[in-house]
């Protein structure tokens, strides 16, 4: 299925079921009086999380969702039977904007999560409800409310404990493919990720966690240029970062250090969070350096950036480094869930 992160659809809320107007005609009752009925409310309009899906895509077929309308009351104060609500299923990290006002109506960010975006109408009162001391026979009823109507836009975040970026051909989605079950597109040219990949990754027998890869960074993303711009705002939600750099031992290569510089200046003009966001470096393909050279060309690269978090070194093609790298990442998120659950003091 395509993936789609962006959606604008119509939501209409179902209109409140008309008030009765109507009158005891029985034998041997010569003052009935009124008896007409309620009209029953329209049904409401709900978002809700969906497990089962990671794309806006069934949006693009489908655009306008009305809910169904209340019935009319009846005689014998019989009251019209309201409608069911409607149930939109979205994915897990959808946040819900009213297109016309521009306000955030929601974050469905959790399981089981629902938002109601637009209220069914109120039925409309029955001509038994008029009855009074001094109008013992009105023939007056009210109509039902019209429900609410929306124009929203979807966008989705997708939801992911670690994120990775980087230059096109730093080793993205070899990395996912080596560590989870995930198979994003790997070839030799640039840009062979079109849109975000989900893996879970398996650390030992009772820990993993979530890995988002996004296409690369150019210079200029935060203008507009290249992928991974339209991307970038699935990283906001992840606790980590893991910046992925190519060794540069290849000729086409580009030069470690002002990728990691341009990556980081990208990050900082596109987002203050997104840039502030924890960020290991990972130096990818050092399979394609000697063993006893791989220490001397990380030491250099260090030294060109000013680097303050941990470092890693790995090949994400034979696997090398792998292993410490997601042990850590591991340790990392489990001292954020501990320190997330102590009470504040």
């Amino acid at each position: 299925m395509k993936f789609v992160d962006e959606a604008s659809i119509r939501v209409e809320a179902g209109h409140g079921g008309n008030g009765c107007v109507s009158m005891r005609r029985e034998k041997y009752v010569p003052r009935g009086g009124p008896d007409g009925g309620d009209g029953g409310d329209g049904g409401d309009v709900y978002l809700r999380v969906d497990d089962g899906t990671n794309t806006l895509a069934d949006f693009r077929f489908r655009r306008r969702f009305k809910a169904a309308n209340g019935r009319g009351g009846a005689g014998k104060d019989r009251t019209g039977a309201s409608a069911d609500a409607l149930y939109i299923d979205v994915p897990k990290g959808t946040e819900i904007f009213d297109l016309d006002t521009e306000e955030m109506l929601g974050d469905l960010a959790e399981t089981g999560q629902s938002l109601m975006v637009a209220r069914g109408g109120q039925g409309g009162r029955g001509n038994a409800k008029f009855k009074s001391s001094v109008n013992r026979a009105p023939r007056q009823s009210t109509p039902g409310q019209r429900g609410e109507a929306r124009h929203l836009k979807l966008s989705l975040k997708l939801l992911a404990d670690v994120g990775l970026l980087g230059a096109p051909n730093a080793g993205k989605s070899t990395l996912t493919r080596a560590l989870s079950a995930a198979r994003p597109k790997v070839a030799e040219y640039p840009f062979t990720t079109l849109h975000p990949q989900l893996g879970v990754v398996a650390v030992g027998d009772d820990s993993s966690f979530v890995i988002a890869d996004i296409p690369g960074l150019i210079e200029g993303a935060a203008e507009g240029a290249g992928l991974g711009i339209q991307f970038l705002r699935h990283l906001e939600r992840n606790r980590l970062l893991l910046h992925l750099v190519d060794i540069g031992a290849e000729p086409e290569s580009v030069d470690p250090v002002e990728a990691i510089r341009m990556v980081a200046a990208e990050l900082s003009l596109y987002s203050d969070r997104l840039a502030a966001l924890p960020r290991w470096l990972v130096i990818n393909k050092i399979d394609l350096i000697a063993p006893d050279q791989r220490e001397q060309v990380v030491a250099e690269i260090l030294q060109g950036f000013d680097w303050e978090g941990p470092v890693f070194a790995v090949s994400a093609a034979t696997g090398e480094g792998t292993d410490e790298l997601c042990r850590s990442i591991v340790s990392y998120l489990e001292s954020l869930s501990e320190s997330a659950s102590k009470p504040a003091e």
